[in-house]
């Protein structure tokens, strides 16, 4: 990881969740580089010290924490740690998600609330528990939503509907915690995650065929736009949705 030109997060404080791989990972490594203090955070905790190490071997700042961050819990606990061993926060990243592809007559009751705790509930609590530390710190909060938000795709009502509502709640706490916090969210669409390991090769060029920029997007290129957001290049957006998806929201094939 080398360090990157732009140190727009020196003497920062970062916390991913979702950071053990895909989009958080690269965002961890993307706001050390610009100089933060990472916190990763995630259930998957062999990769997820893989990322803070990384970081770390590679001069950064970073450490791993354990959290379902479906549970209050688990954000009153990492509270605590922030606030004892940073004393501040500047940038928070929720990223997390859960997702049971089955059509909406075929989910149990306990799959629709898990897809929905870890995917939105996990945002509201984030910001119960750093509310304060981000206003303190004029701070910048980034949700990771989905073009699943703007799209129906088979098998998704869960998701979707958790992806649709960070949209509306993004919004809602740029005018809660404006002018002192900024709240961005960021809609990534076809993004080469482990999430693809379950789709077949033909499948997956069909994906990529149905862009604009005819590829998938790397994680490293959702990172740049959560960057951007928790950056003060930013500093005029709040309430924003910004679409990474190489244009496969805006182009149909009708011929």
């Amino acid at each position: 990881m080398p360090e990157h030109p732009c140190r727009r997060f020196h003497d920062r404080v970062a916390l991913i969740t979702g950071g053990a791989g895909g989009i958080g990972a690269a965002t961890a490594r993307r706001l050390a580089a610009e100089g933060a203090a990472v916190i990763v955070v995630d259930v998957s905790d062999a990769a997820g010290q893989q990322v803070a190490d990384e970081i770390v071997r590679a001069g950064g700042q970073a450490e791993y924490r354990h959290g379902d961050v479906s549970s209050a819990a688990v954000w009153e606990e990492l509270a605590g740690h922030v606030r004892e061993r940073y004393g501040r926060l500047d940038v928070l990243h929720s990223n997390a998600y859960a997702v049971v592809v089955k059509p909406a007559h075929a989910l149990a009751e306990e799959e629709w609330d898990r897809q929905l705790s870890v995917t939105l509930k996990a945002s509201w609590l984030a910001v119960r528990a750093f509310a304060y530390l981000l206003g303190e710190s004029r701070g910048s909060l980034v949700l990771t939503s989905s073009v699943h938000a703007l799209v129906g795709l088979p098998g998704h009502p869960a998701y979707a509907a958790a992806k649709g509502a960070l949209c509306a709640m993004g919004r809602q706490l740029a005018v809660e915690y404006g002018p002192a916090v900024r709240v961005n969210t960021v809609l990534p669409g076809p993004i080469m995650t482990a999430a693809w390991d379950r789709v077949d090769e033909g499948a997956r060029a069909d994906s990529a065929a149905q862009t604009v920029a005819k590829r998938f997007g790397e994680p490293a290129e959702v990172a740049a736009a959560v960057a951007f957001l928790a950056s003060s290049d930013a500093s005029y957006v709040t309430g924003a949705t910004l679409v990474v998806d190489g244009g496969w929201s805006v182009v149909k094939d009708s011929s």
